[in-house]
């Protein structure tokens, strides 16, 4: 099979260096891309993320990244969100004030609370991610799987039904979503061992 290129966009915050060694491990030429026009016209881009959604929005816009990414879902071809990523698909955030996300799914983006989680925030480590069987994302893993977070911030499930993941932290939150051709995971694959090459295979095997 021919080797697929998978586009990593560089906008200064995310977790580049893992997710290029995971892509190349499972045989993808990745390329780290930040100037719009060329990110417009990957067939596969992934869009990583780690830090402050005010300031991952601010740079998405100045830059027309948020263009780009537009231009990906509306040519069809495939959007990978991670982390910060996920939750920059939202309306918008409530971190430090609120800011508009890029408006892709209907779901608002809040901080865990002490009340909710009885536990620490962020939250930080494996933790078991649910699904419903049929999954494309997940084939060939069990529900209950586990994966690595590291977030304060979350989105909860309630506007999205079909075709995501729920994690429990205190309250059940929404751990993944497809969307027609995009994809996205609140947990980190790169980070998550065996099981997060397996969902990264699976992924690209989806866009064949």
């Amino acid at each position: 099979m021919k080797s697929k290129t998978v586009t990593i966009i560089d906008y200064g915050m995310g977790n580049i260096g893992s997710l290029s060694n995971a892509f190349n491990y499972l045989g993808a030429k990745v390329k780290i891309l930040s100037d719009p026009y060329k990110i417009e016209k990957s067939n596969i881009a992934i869009l990583p993320g780690v830090g402050s959604f005010h300031k991952a929005m601010k740079i998405i816009k100045k830059n027309s990244i948020d263009k780009a990414i537009d231009n990906i879902i509306s040519k069809g071809d495939y959007l990978f969100c991670i982390c910060l990523g996920m939750q920059l698909l939202a309306s918008g955030s409530f971190e430090d004030k609120f800011t508009k996300g890029l408006g892709i799914i209907p779901n608002q983006v809040d901080k865990f609370t002490f009340k909710e989680t009885k536990n620490k925030i962020p939250h930080v480590g494996f933790n078991q991610v649910f699904f419903e069987k049929g999954n494309k994302l997940f084939k060939g893993l069990s529900s209950g799987t586990d994966f690595y977070f590291v977030h304060s911030y979350r989105m909860l499930p309630e506007k999205m039904k079909k075709n995501i993941s729920r994690t429990n932290y205190g309250v059940n939150f929404m751990s993944s979503l497809v969307k027609d051709n995009i994809y996205a995971t609140q947990f980190h694959p790169e980070k998550s061992q065996s099981n997060g090459i397996k969902l990264l295979d699976n992924f690209l095997k989806i866009t064949q």
